[in-house]
């Protein structure tokens, strides 16, 4: 009977010591606050993060190219490089006029806008459109973009008339851009396609739309709008 006693006393003092031990272990994988990485925290989340949204045809949605390959997806990737909490959103259609962007605009700026790229026009152009309605058009999407995001701020892609449409069509088309830049103090993106139309090398076979590497070149000339706005 004593030597049963003796074994579950030393089976109790066992148990406790190792009870002990347990709680010792615990409290030290317990770190201070301090010395918790927080790094996951501070990164931006989606909730965080402001939105840039390319609203635009086919010169924004990259026509005959994927989408890794178009202009707005290389200023996500520059975006990315430079940490800069922004999401990049291409809202590109192939063949888009400025009535048609305006038709679909409330369903496009239903997402928060904190910058608005328009890029809108050239198809209005070449098909020889009223000058007085593209510019009216292009001033309805900015007034409605606004009036739904105060703070947004908008930039501008000018565009350019080739020479044949005729002297008088072209001096009007190309100040579009410019005065309406000036009246809502947009932006302005002089020319989008600067350095690139009109040169083969930078262009699909059509002649019309830029190829990966005339897409680079674009992604300077909206660098450098949007850079000191930042």
């Amino acid at each position: 009977m004593q030597k049963n006693l003796f074994y579950i006393s030393c089976l109790v003092l066992v148990l406790l010591s190792a009870g002990c031990k347990d709680k010792q272990a615990t409290s030290t994988e317990v770190l201070p606050k301090e010395t918790i990485n927080t790094k996951a925290e501070e990164e931006p989340t989606n909730a965080t993060k402001k939105t840039i949204l390319c609203f635009g045809n086919s010169l924004t949605a990259g026509y005959g190219l994927d989408p890794e390959e178009a202009w707005p997806f290389l200023l996500q990737q520059r975006l990315d490089s430079l940490e800069q909490p922004y999401t990049v959103v291409n809202a590109g259609l192939s063949g888009e006029t400025t009535s048609g962007g305006m038709n679909r605009l409330d369903w496009v700026i239903k997402q928060p806008v904190d910058i608005f790229i328009l890029e809108l026009g050239a198809n209005d152009m070449l098909r020889g459109l009223d000058v007085d309605l593209t510019k009216a058009n292009l001033e309805t999407i900015i007034v409605n973009v606004t009036k739904k995001y105060p703070e947004v701020k908008i930039v501008l892609a000018g565009m350019l008339a080739p020479p044949n449409m005729g002297g008088d069509y072209e001096k009007k088309f190309n100040r579009i851009f410019s005065d309406l830049a000036m009246k809502y103090k947009a932006v302005l993106i002089p020319f989008l396609l600067d350095e690139v139309a009109g040169k083969p090398e930078l262009n699909l076979p059509d002649g019309k739309h830029p190829n990966v590497a005339g897409q680079k070149v674009v992604l300077e000339n909206v660098w450098a709008a949007l850079a000191p706005i930042f």
